[in-house]
C-alpha cells in the first residue's frame, strides 16, 4: 500500500477488476455498490440471474452515465452455469481484486407462518441461494482471485432479533455470516483473500419489499435509530466499497453492521412513552 497515493484515489480501486453478483433493478444494494465502484475507477463485472435481468441492467448502465460494462448470466442455483460463469469470466477479466455477493432469496408463500412450519423445501432452497451459494461462487473462482482479493457478501444487521416477518431468513443468514471465518481460513492456506460482509438494517429495496410486515417494521426502525431516518443503500454501498478495497486490508472474517445506531437504541425514551401511555 502507497503512502504516495492521491487522496482522490483513497480507496485504492483504481484499475481493479471487481466481480459483482446480485444486481435486480436500481434499487439493489449491488447496484449502488458497482456505482461507488465506477466511480473510484474500478473495472465492474456484473453478474445477474437472467438473459431478462441482464438487458435490464444493461439499460440501468446506458441511462445512468452512458457507460457500457461486461454483464454476464448465472443461476446460482446450477452448478453447471457457476462453472460457465467462472470460465467466461476467468478468460476475459482475471486477476479478479474483488468479489461481491448480493444475492438471497426466500419464498414465503402465499401467507406468513410460525417459524416453527416453516416448508423444509423453502428452508433449504434459502440456504442454496442465500448462503451455500457463496461458499460455490469462492471456490469456483479461487485460481481467478488476486491472491489479495476481497470477497464481501451482504447480510443483515443482527440474526438474533426475531423478527417475525423476516422469518427463516434469519438463520440462514446467520450461516451465511458464520460461513466467513471457514471460508477465510480456508484459503489462507494458499492466499491472502479476506472475507466479510456488509451487514445493514431495514433498507427500503424491491427484494425487502416482498418480505410480509416489511413495511411496518421498516417505519419502526426509522423511530429507533438516533437519527430518525432508515439506512440509505448508498451508506451501505459505501462500506461495502471500502471491504473491497485495499483500504480494508486488515478487515477479515468480520460482519460490519451498518444500521445508523440502531442496535443500540431499543429503549428510547420518547418509544416507550408512546407505549406506555406515561407522560
Amino acid at each position: 500500500m502507497s503512502s504516495s497515493a492521491p487522496a482522490a484515489d483513497f480507496l485504492q480501486l483504481a484499475g481493479k477488476t471487481v466481480l459483482l453478483l446480485g444486481v435486480a433493478n436500481r434499487k439493489s444494494v449491488a447496484w449502488h455498490v458497482g456505482r461507488v465502484l465506477r466511480e473510484a475507477g474500478a473495472k465492474v463485472v456484473y453478474v445477474v440471474r437472467s438473459e431478462e435481468r441482464r438487458q435490464a441492467v444493461a439499460s440501468l448502465l446506458a441511462e445512468s452515465d452512458g457507460a457500457a460494462a461486461p454483464i454476464y448470466v448465472c443461476d446460482v442455483e446450477h452448478e453447471d452455469q457457476i462453472a460457465r460463469l467462472r470460465d467466461e469470466v476467468a478468460k476475459a477479466h482475471a486477476p479478479l481484486h474483488g468479489l461481491l455477493h448480493s444475492i438471497a432469496f426466500a419464498d414465503y408463500g402465499e401467507e406468513p407462518v410460525p417459524f416453527h412450519e416453516t416448508p423444509k423445501r423453502a428452508f433449504l432452497r434459502a440456504m442454496d441461494v442465500s448462503c451455500y451459494s457463496l461458499m460455490a461462487i469462492a471456490n469456483a473462482f479461487r485460481e481467478a482471485l488476486d491472491p489479495d482479493a476481497s470477497v464481501v457478501t451482504v447480510s443483515i444487521s443482527t440474526t438474533r432479533m426475531a423478527s417475525e416477518s423476516y422469518g427463516f431468513m434469519a438463520p440462514v443468514k446467520a450461516a451465511l455470516d458464520s460461513s466467513l471465518a471457514f471460508l477465510a481460513k480456508s484459503f489462507s492456506r494458499f492466499s491472502r483473500v479476506r472475507f466479510n460482509a456488509v451487514a445493514p438494517g431495514l433498507l427500503k429495496t424491491s427484494a425487502s419489499a416482498g418480505i410480509p410486515g416489511y413495511v411496518d417494521a421498516y417505519l419502526f426502525a426509522e423511530q429507533v435509530i438516533l437519527r430518525k431516518a432508515a439506512v440509505r443503500t448508498e451508506e451501505v454501498a459505501a462500506a461495502a466499497a471500502f471491504l473491497l478495497s485495499p483500504r480494508s486490508s486488515g478487515i477479515n472474517a468480520q460482519h460490519i453492521v451498518v444500521d445508523a445506531g440502531m442496535g443500540v437504541n431499543y429503549f428510547d425514551a420518547e418509544i416507550i412513552r408512546r407505549v406506555t401511555g406515561s407522560a
